[in-house]
This record gives C-alpha cells, structure tokens and sequence, in this order.
C-alpha cells in the first residue's frame, strides 16, 4: 500500500462539503486528486477547495473509476444511487466508504456486501456518531458487562421542527423515506451498536405524513413546499430481537412535542441502565439503594485521542484511511449497516401493509 493514498469523491454537495471533504484534508497521508458531480460546477468548487491544481474533474463517476490510480473512493450522493456507485467502485478496485444510509433498500445494501466480498475491497458506513466521546464510553461501558444483559432499548431521532428543504431530501424516490432513513438510521446504529445484538426477528411500524401537508409551516429552515413533501414526517418502530430483546425506534422532522433528541439512545439491562437525554446517565441499584450517576465525558479521554482537538468526523475520516493503510477491519462494518438498512425497511413494509414484518 502506498503511503500517501489517492482519494475521490463522488457528489460533491452538502454532506462532502460538511463532513467528508474537511476532514479528509486535515489527514498527511492521503490526496484528494478527484472530484465528481453531475453538476460540473460542484466538482470544480469541490477541487479548489480541497484539491490541487492536478486533482482532476469529473461530471461521470464511471470515467472517474477507470483511473487506476485512484485507490479509495468516498460516495456522498442520493440514497439511491449509493448501491450502484458503490458496487461499481469495489469492481474497479477501489475500498469504499459510502455515506449512511448504507442503501435505499435492503437488497441494494446485500448487494453491495457481496461486492466487497468477492471484491476484497474494504467498505464501510459514515455512522460518525458511533465516535461521539458519549458513545465511546457507553459502549465500552457496555461492552465491560456494566448493565449486564440488555433487553431494551430506545433509538430517538426526535425533532420538533427541522425539516431539510434544501436537495433530495423531501424525495421519496431519491431518498427512500423521510426522518427516518435519514437521522433515524443514527439511532437505530447506535443503539444496536451498544446492545451488540443485530439479530432481528420481528418489526411493527408506522410512518405519518400529517405536517408536510402544512403550508405556510415554521420551521428551522425555512417553510417547505407542501407539494415537494412527498416522504413522512415523522416514524416508529418497535423491534423484536431473536433473543427477546427489544427496541423502540423513534424518528421525525416536524413533531408537534418538546421532547427532542437526535441520535441518541437508552438502554436497560439486568445490571443497570444508560440514557442520553442530558449528557450521558448511567442508573442502577446498589447497597439496596437506587443511584443514578452523570458521567462528565470531558474527563473520560477519548478512545482515539492522537494528542491534537478531533471531531467525530475528523476520527471517523482518519480511521477509515487507517484501516486501508493497515489492512484492518473498518470500525463501522458493512454487516452491521446491512442491518440497519433492514431494519427501517421493515418499518416502511410494516406501515404499508398495517402488518408486522418477520425476519428470516
């Protein structure tokens, strides 16, 4: 492996300009030689930002993959072309890191598992929240045995008015849904992340579209167009695991409620309980007594600390190339993010058909 890898992106919008893109620039062993966009404009935006006067522009991903050079791709495009971009990108030898969700539908997501297995490419999933110091230390906490067996948990991705009016994501066709293929994804990672269990037997589940008629609607970005709202509002699941363990899942981008959080997660087990409704709590009982504890993250370290200030982001950016570098498993792998992808699309079924949706 080289020490310096040629990196390229493929979509050139808000996500590369927000997360990918920023903090990729910030790691010494990597350049950013590429830039692809259907809108030529983004791209080249995208190379004077990021790039060098040889990175090169593409308005077609499938010219940027012929270059050989070019090692490792991120995708940060519409929900429903990550399977086809991805897929392509692991056959033209490239290890790929692809923007959550890790597809629009659960086979495009098997699809692209399969590729990276036959492809021996590495491939994985921008859940960056899994790198939050909060969710380090539950997880670790968790993983030590500290709440025992889990048997609950509580996936929230509540806002009560914060709809995305900007690109596809009132487009049902692009996106695939609305809250909760967007930030309910988030949720739902980390909450089977912390309760390891990814084995899921039975989903119940209803999606609404009640507030997106609404004209005229406050909101924190301005008011949609009605007509342009074509994904729900607001999601929820409940999720039965293999082993009886299970899961609430909560999502929205309007709600008429005041309890709000975004990708955070409770869970109870036989030993003790955790929540992040403010800051990160753990509760149980002891001496005969019920505690309940805030953990002060800003003195716990960070499991990934390398001595200089790093955002989820910039963590998830410079473990990802590392795994490359050292031939290692990518921290977010492909088999739990195909899970995930299962998972909300049961919820979709489920609400389609009024029935519940079993798994295999």
């Amino acid at each position: 492996m080289n020490k310096t890898l040629k990196v390229a992106i493929i979509g050139c919008g808000g996500i590369a300009n927000g997360k990918h893109m920023p903090s990729l620039k910030k790691i010494s062993h990597i350049e950013l030689v590429a830039f692809c966009d259907i809108i030529e404009e983004r791209a080249l935006k995208a190379k004077e930002a990021y790039g060098t006067e040889e990175s090169k522009v593409f308005a077609d991903y499938h010219q940027l993959l012929a270059d050989s050079s070019i090692e490792v791709v991120h995708v940060c495009t519409p929900n429903d072309s990550h399977a086809e971009i991805t897929i392509a990108a692991l056959e033209a030898g490239k290890h790929v890191m692809c923007e959550k969700p890790m597809a629009k539908t659960s086979a495009d997501a098997k699809r692209m598992l399969e590729a990276a297995r036959r492809t021996g490419r590495k491939l994985s999933i921008g859940y960056q929240n899994r790198y939050r110091q909060d969710s380090q230390f539950l997880h670790k906490y968790c993983q030590e045995g500290g709440l025992g067996e889990i048997y609950f948990g509580k996936a929230q991705a509540v806002r009560r008015r914060a709809v995305p009016t900007w690109g596809v994501f009132l487009d049902e066709d692009k996106q695939g849904g609305g809250p909760l293929i967007d930030i309910g994804t988030h949720a739902l990672d980390l909450t089977l992340w912390m309760m390891n269990n990814y084995k899921p037997k039975v989903v119940l589940g209803k999606t609404f579209h009640k507030l997106g008629k609404k004209k005229n609607a406050a909101n924190a970005w301005g008011s949609w167009n009605p007509e342009e709202f074509t994904v729900e509002d607001s999601a929820f699941g409940f999720i039965t695991m293999e082993n009886g363990a299970t899961i609430i899942l909560e999502s929205s981008w309007a709600l008429n409620t005041l309890q709000v959080g975004e990708a955070k997660c409770l869970i109870s087990g036989t030993e003790g309980g955790a929540d992040m409704e403010n800051g990160l709590r753990i509760n149980g009982e002891q001496f005969g007594k019920l505690y309940t504890k805030e953990v002060d993250i800003s003195s716990t370290g960070v499991a990934f600390y390398e001595g200089k200030q790093e955002s989820e982001s910039d963590i998830e950016a410079r473990l990802w190339i590392e795994c490359i570098i050292n031939d290692t498993e990518p921290f977010v792998k492909p088999e739990e993010a195909l899970v995930v992808t299962e998972i909300l699309e049961a919820i979709y079924e489920s609400s389609k058909t009024g029935k519940a949706v079993y798994f295999d």
